[in-house]
């Protein structure tokens, strides 16, 4: 679904990226890398660039169709060329920096069942600066439930009209199964173009976030199971708390 992905990750930017400028806020002062675990096009990289600046960031994407607009829109940005590197590597077992400014985990954490989210978080964890944090994006979906489809997304490129269409339901397991059905039509509403995908989101909360990292978390944005952008940030733990 690369060829789509564009259009999701603007309305991404628009909805969660105040929230992340605010959780980056603060952290000029702070040693290390700011890595990025799951890139995709871009859009999440350039609020980063802005919001610490001068900061080096790893960029990490391992979709060739997301990682080819993402390189696409460095080459396009001179400051962002000499400041971003761009990885292939997927989590938990990505290559890190020796020291972590800030790491933001956008729509990705779902996508890693328990245990690959603990080691993720263990790993990140060490390599952390002192007043560095770890920003994740939640799906907003706490319990696994059926979602009717509705629509997500209309666009319009030129002539045509891009729709995006999710439906969801449980898995035993406890997460969610999720279809995902673009179409692409005329200025008559006469479907051209239809593309299926789906994917297994395991679904994670604040509490879940907070046991498996061992570190204290503070909520931004929508609560979570209202289907609102939910932003957490994760800190270590004052002196004297466990």
């Amino acid at each position: 679904m690369a060829e789509f992905y564009e259009l999701v990750a603007e309305q991404q930017a628009a909805r969660s990226g105040p929230l992340l400028r605010q959780a980056l806020s603060g952290l000029q002062d702070v040693p290390g890398t700011v890595v990025e675990i799951g890139a995709g096009t871009g859009r999440i990289t350039e609020i980063i660039a802005e919001s610490v600046p001068g900061a080096p960031i790893l960029a990490v994407e391992p979709a060739p169709g997301m990682r080819a607009v993402l390189v696409s829109r460095l080459a396009a940005d001179p400051g962002l060329l000499a400041r971003v590197t761009v990885a292939t590597d997927a989590a938990p077992d990505l290559a890190l920096p020796e020291r972590i400014r800030a790491a933001v985990v956008f729509g990705v954490a779902g996508h890693l069942d328990t245990d690959s989210r603990t080691r993720l978080w263990s790993r990140l964890r060490e390599r952390l600066s002192p007043g560095g944090v770890i920003v994740v994006e939640l799906m907003g979906v706490r319990g696994a439930r059926a979602l009717p489809e509705a629509r997500q997304l209309r666009a319009g490129i030129g002539d045509h009209v891009y729709e995006w269409w999710v439906s969801g339901r449980a898995e035993e397991a406890g997460g969610m199964r999720f279809a995902s059905r673009w179409t692409v039509s005329d200025q008559t509403g006469r479907v051209l173009r239809e593309v299926r995908g789906g994917y297994l989101w395991h679904t994670v909360g604040m509490e879940e976030l907070a046991r498996e990292s061992r570190l204290r978390v503070t909520a931004l944005g929508g609560r979570t199971g209202s289907g609102l952008p939910e932003v957490a940030v994760l800190h270590r733990h004052r002196e004297g708390q466990s």
